[in-house]
């Protein structure tokens, strides 16, 4: 479970990155990625802009960038993100060189004896599976319900996942305190609908055929792991069916269901509630909040109607899957035959110095931030990126004061909630303490684990506790960016703040259409169709009269019907409704981003020119449909319509801008041209 929910601009490419096997590319290229800037270069002038501005502005580009054999997709994230692991790499590379040895607790420590663990392809192939010895023999003993759940919290505590996910995080509809969070999980395969539509099925085969061979790699015969695959997949297509889709998922009035543990306790009799809270150092919960009850009423009946011993399979299953990158070479190569291959037909692992580094920003990502900000994040990038945000802030403000379709008792707490607004860049003011953690040399799935039960520890001793305003939920080294609604904040870690977002070479436009979109992006995800629904404090609270909530689903709707007719795969479109909220958030992203840099034209004439042929408008636009190039696997893109958020690339290089006349004025696009929509079919809210 995520928690708080966070609303971010894009999960990024690059399919499947945690590994552990020996690569032939151990190392980094001698020289880092070239910066992936803005350029004319990219674009292909033969194609029209008003028949298909997304091969306008990227087709050069597209035919010349096919996805790499060790990704499942290549975009201008992936470009960005390539260099941002080159600089890293340096990093990782000092921090383990002991020549000069810093003291033990200290943040380079941590992460130099991080990257070298997760190095040592010898001993991590002398061990083999016997890091996860003690777990299985764990598994093998477990004789009740009571010790199957205080095994799985156990496993919850060390980020092993199994039956259901648990969060803590801001309550969102008392968002000054923490709480503890139950909701659906327990499922290996990306989604529930992996496990029930026919158009899925050759992949559960593929699935099944997975875990009998990693089953057989662990010393099963090939009769008793095909059992065990099929017992796996029986439980999980179970916890499949009781689940929400994605789409129901994104309801959060739906999603907040408040128990007391006595409560708890009585909907779900079987499920021993009290030992796994009791293991999970939970000491007596005031209450949970349930996001899914239906779940837990399955899972209640799951337990008594299926024997141990497939709960026990279960359980050895999700140690399995979970470990398997972190394990020798044969349980790691066959990981990525399924999950890297046949879910993303990626062709080749990442090399292993990027996956380890990505394995320690996901464990002790802070450290390593620590480390980026001080030789990467120079003061002045806050300060112009400061200066970006007060801009947009100021044309956000204007437009709920001026939103024709909005009444003034709305409007009044609109702006109250934009009154609380606060903004994060680069880093936080103080980096997380991993002084307790212990990390070693030679221990690569201890190190994993003992970070993940530190993080599950700080989290959990702060459940009833006052929010701490502070923290960051991404680390400063990540490309992205988010809006948390519990909090009423965008946040802008370091490692976005770059080319082709932001840079300090190019013009007021492309700055505009990069970074000020992302910036109006995170500002709109509080006034989407989910983060609405939260007010100035944070809470989960309806602040909307009855006509204007009409209104807003009456606008929403025409963004749905847009979304729903883009086909991303021949008879595969995407979904209007999963994506409605990135989708809002990038048309109040270019909208308002563009009118800040009118303002700032406006104050300058001397900006206002053209630059290798192109108007400042156009190269607004240009700009922005550049940060959307992508060229992406089948079969990533077939998980990513059934997963993801975010519309396929392509469809937000032209889903915002075909909204605004601006856009067709700037092209001198007109009526009956492929990208021409009439002003009825317009789909903007913000």
């Amino acid at each position: 479970m995520n928690s708080p929910l966070l609303i971010s601009l894009a999960i990024l490419a690059g399919g499947y990155t945690v590994a552990a096997e020996p690569s032939p590319t151990n190392s980094a290229p001698a020289s880092p990625p070239k910066v992936p800037r803005f350029s004319i270069d990219y674009m292909d002038k033969s194609v029209k802009p008003g028949v298909d501005f997304y091969h306008f502005a990227d087709g050069n580009w597209l035919k010349a960038n096919p996805v790499p054999p060790d990704k499942s997709r290549w975009a201008s994230f992936s470009e960005l993100a390539e260099r941002n692991w080159y600089l890293i790499h340096d990093i990782l590379e000092d921090a383990a060189d002991l020549k000069t040895p810093p003291p033990p607790e200290s943040p380079r420590r941590k992460v130099g004896d991080f990257y070298t663990s997760s190095m040592d392809t010898n001993r991590i192939e002398v061990l083999g599976s016997q890091p996860i010895a003690g777990d299985l023999q764990r598994i093998d003993q477990i004789k009740s319900t009571d010790e199957l759940f205080a095994l799985l919290a156990d496993f919850h505590n060390r980020g092993i996942g199994g039956i259901f996910g648990t969060g803590f995080g801001p309550d969102e509809k008392n968002s000054s305190i923490y709480a503890v969070e139950l909701g659906q999980a327990g499922l290996s395969l990306p989604d529930r609908d992996y496990y029930l539509q026919k158009s899925f099925a050759e992949t559960r085969d593929k699935y099944r055929e997975h875990m009998k061979k990693m089953f057989v790699l662990l010393g099963e015969t090939p009769a008793d792991a095909e059992a065990q695959a099929t017992t796996v997949l029986e439980l999980e297509t179970e916890l499949a069916k009781a689940s929400r889709s994605r789409v129901e998922l994104r309801d959060p009035n739906k999603n907040y269901n408040k128990f007391t543990t006595a409560e708890l306790i009585e909907k779900n009799p079987t499920l021993p509630w009290k030992v796994y809270f009791a293991d999970r150092n939970l000491v007596e919960p005031p209450y949970e909040i349930v996001g899914q009850p239906e779940f837990f009423e399955a899972v209640d009946k799951l337990v008594t109607s299926r024997p141990l011993g497939d709960w026990r399979i279960y359980l050895r299953w999700h140690l399995l899957t979970s470990s398997a990158p972190l394990l020798s070479r044969a349980f790691d190569e066959e990981d990525f035959a399924f999950f890297g291959k046949v879910l993303s037909g990626q062709q080749e692992q990442e090399p292993r110095w990027k996956r380890a580094a990505q394995g320690i920003d996901r464990s002790i990502g802070e450290a390593l931030g620590q480390l980026y900000v001080e030789k990467y994040f120079p003061p002045e990038a806050r300060t112009r990126m400061l200066e970006l945000v007060g801009n947009l802030k100021a044309v956000l403000k204007d437009r709920l004061q001026s939103i024709p379709w909005m009444t003034q008792p709305t409007r009044e707490k609109a702006l109250a909630k934009f009154e609380r607004f606060t903004q994060k860049i680069g880093y936080p003011d103080k980096f997380r303490d991993y002084s307790a953690v212990e990390i070693r040399r030679d221990d690569l799935v201890g190190n994993v684990r003992r970070a993940s039960a530190f993080e599950s520890q700080r989290e959990i001793v702060r459940v009833g506790k006052a929010v701490d305003r502070t923290e960051w939920h991404m680390t400063p080294e990540t490309v992205n960016a988010y809006f948390n609604p519990s909090l009423n904040e965008i946040v802008f870690p370091a490692g976005i703040l770059q080319p082709p977002f932001f840079d300090v070479t190019m013009d007021d436009p492309v700055n505009y259409g990069g970074i000020g979109v992302v910036i109006g992006h995170e500002m709109t995800h509080g006034y989407d169709d989910q983060g609405r629904k939260y007010d100035a404090e944070g809470n989960l609270a309806d602040w909307w009269t009855e006509a204007d909530a009409k209104a807003f689903e009456e606008r929403a709707q025409k963004v749905v019907d847009e979304f729903n007719a883009f086909e991303a795969l021949p008879g595969l479109h995407v979904n209007g409704k999963l994506t409605l909220g990135e989708n809002i958030a990038d048309s109040g992203g270019v909208s308002i981003a563009y009118e800040a840099m009118e303002r700032a034209l406006a104050k300058d004439h001397s900006k206002r020119k053209k630059v290798d042929g192109f108007t400042p408008e156009q190269r607004f636009f240009i700009s922005f449909a550049q940060i959307w190039r992508t060229n992406i696997r089948e079969a990533e893109a077939r998980r990513l319509i059934t997963v993801d958020p975010h519309s396929p690339g392509k469809f937000r290089a032209i889903g915002a801008p075909v909204n605004f006349p601006t856009f067709y004025k700037a092209f001198k696009i007109k009526p009956g041209q492929p990208m021409w929509r009439p002003p009825e079919q317009r789909a903007e809210i913000w």
